[in-house]
């Protein structure tokens, strides 16, 4: 089985990306899980740039890396410089890495338009960086910075940009489609020409996703004979990103089964946990649809697909998600079908058959909902409860009754903030709880209020948190009675320490669509802590 080497560049290339900004922690957070996932290189930043990546060179210094190299990332020497006193590689040394990674210009056009020196002058600073950086660390990897393109220019410059990294010590030569313009063809075709000139060379893979192909061109240059892919979690990266990480690392080891092998055993299936979590640090949406990790990956709304896969999931899934961590997800939508409605009532635990008069019960009750604006693909822990009510067998009991709600907006001087007050009153085991809350909105004023409520009677919903809250506006719903007024459909995202959990709500006033969101939350909430107590006295 041919090893493939997993060179991650997130906290680097991919801070490039103009959404992606990390702090010294986040870097430090991302790198520990990286090196748990088990890749063999993490490019931690450019020590000679700024700030943020010297102080990751020298705190990461305080963690046990078990799989990694910690990596520092730089350029040839300035050609106003000799290598042992340019700044750049002075930096490097001082991270205290012992793998330096640094790039060189193998295009002619950059050498003449950027540079600005003589081709054999950018031959000899190529030379002379890797060998200085050579006779001080233990490794050095060499990017030939637009390297296809420059080999497309004039070949035999672009190779002897190679020869001169390879002949000072490089230990992998890096192949860079820095502009993201070339196809996989292109790649393959070049990729193995440069096999053949350099046999002894271990040749590695950069590429960018300016044409939606950069994980098709690393893919091509493993089977042209590389044996190195530089790349990111999620993609991320400048302009439309690198090469994803998350998508090359389980096409490798799945389609090519007995191939190739690029984590350590057992590790592929942290894929997804690694994904979301690197998201979470970045503070940036999850692309629900990414190939492998995203969460509509294994996702099958229609009521034909739903079908096919509970007979057999390979009908329409290309993997078993378990293998990188996901998981096969079934969809109640307006286009659901029985089979739906059985698969997800199995997977909370009740067996059902199609022809069951609650199956078609239940795809009524979700087809009218859907049609009045209920988004339940999104909402998860909804549908759980509407199963739970429906079916009545493990059954959602009434932790708590409304008697009334009322939000107040006030705003005292021009320049003050407004404020919000709610007031409730619920009836818990028949005692009656009136208490009131303010906070920034109506929606937090009234999700304050109606725990303050009832957090004496049910301690834990102070684990609970608000984390997102989303509204749209459906202005092609319709209510039971016909209006076509705008409908408002608001979705709740809830956690605690354990998990988190997706609400919805629909009315045509946003406090009601996000007062139904709230309670469904809450009631989730300690619906789930309910059951995990039941589930200790059980044992």
């Amino acid at each position: 089985m041919k090893q493939i080497e997993i060179y991650d560049t997130t906290l680097r290339d991919g801070t490039q990306a103009e959404d992606i900004n990390l702090s010294t922690e986040d870097k430090i957070k991302i790198a520990l899980k990286l090196d748990e996932l088990g890749v063999r290189y993490i490019e931690g930043g450019w020590p000679g740039s700024n700030p943020v990546d010297r102080a990751f060179f020298n705190e990461i210094t305080n963690y046990a890396i078990r799989h990694a190299r910690i990596t520092a990332f730089g350029s040839t020497h300035h050609p106003n410089f000799a290598a042992s006193e340019d700044p750049n590689l002075r930096a490097i040394i001082e991270s205290g890495v012992q793998t330096a990674t640094i790039f060189g210009k193998s295009w002619d056009i950059h050498v003449n338009e950027a540079l600005r020196i003589p081709l054999e002058r950018n031959l000899e600073i190529i030379h002379d960086s890797v060998a200085y950086l050579h006779s001080k660390l233990n490794e050095v990897l060499f990017d030939a910075e637009h390297f296809f393109d420059g080999y497309k220019a004039n070949p035999e410059y672009a190779l002897a940009a190679l020869r001169k990294a390879h002949e000072a010590g490089a230990r992998v030569l890096v192949l860079c489609d820095t502009n993201g313009g070339s196809l996989p063809s292109e790649v393959f075709d070049i990729t193995a020409e440069v096999r053949k000139a350099l046999p002894d060379a271990t040749l590695g893979i950069h590429t960018h996703n300016d044409c939606e192909l950069a994980v098709a061109n690393s893919i091509a240059a493993v089977q042209a004979g590389a044996e190195h892919i530089q790349g990111t979690i999620n993609g991320v990266g400048e302009r439309c990103g690198n090469a994803n990480l998350c998508s090359i690392i389980p096409t490798l080891e799945q389609k090519f089964p007995g191939k190739h092998q690029c984590l350590p055993e057992g590790h592929l299936q942290m894929l997804t946990r690694i994904s979301h979590f690197v998201s979470e640090v970045a503070n940036v949406q999850p692309f629900s649809r990414q190939p492998f990790v995203g969460r509509s990956a294994f996702a099958h709304k229609g009521g034909i697909h739903a079908s096919a896969v509970n007979r057999m999931a390979s009908l329409y899934e290309h993997m078993d998600p378990e293998v990188i961590g996901n998981r096969q997800r079934v969809l109640l939508t307006e286009l659901a079908g029985r089979s739906n409605i059985v698969s997800i009532a199995r997977r909370f635990g009740f067996h059902l058959e199609k022809d069951e008069p609650v199956v078609k019960g239940l795809l009524k009750e979700l087809k009218d909902k859907a049609s009045l604006g209920y988004d339940y693909a999104a909402a998860e822990a909804s549908v759980e409860l509407l199963l739970f009510r429906k079916l009545a067998r493990r059954g959602v009991r009434q932790f708590f009754r409304l008697i009334n709600f009322r939000v107040l907006e006030s705003k005292q001087g021009r320049d003050d903030q407004p404020m919000s007050e709610a007031t409730v009153i619920v009836e818990v085991e028949g005692i009656e709880e009136h208490t009131a809350a303010s906070g920034m909105g109506p929606v937090n004023a009234l999700d304050n209020a109606l725990r303050k409520a009832l957090s004496g009677f049910y301690p834990r919903l102070n684990e609970m948190r608000l984390l997102d809250f989303k509204v749209r506006v459906l202005t092609g719903a319709k209510d039971e009675k016909g209006s076509t007024a705008s409908v408002v459909r608001v979705l709740i995202e809830s956690g605690d320490q354990h998990s988190r959990w997706v609400t919805v709500g629909v009315s045509f006033n946003i406090i009601e669509a996000s007062w139904q969101a709230l309670v469904d939350s809450i009631t989730y909430k300690l619906y789930k802590d309910e059951c995990e107590q039941r589930s200790k006295l059980n044992q």
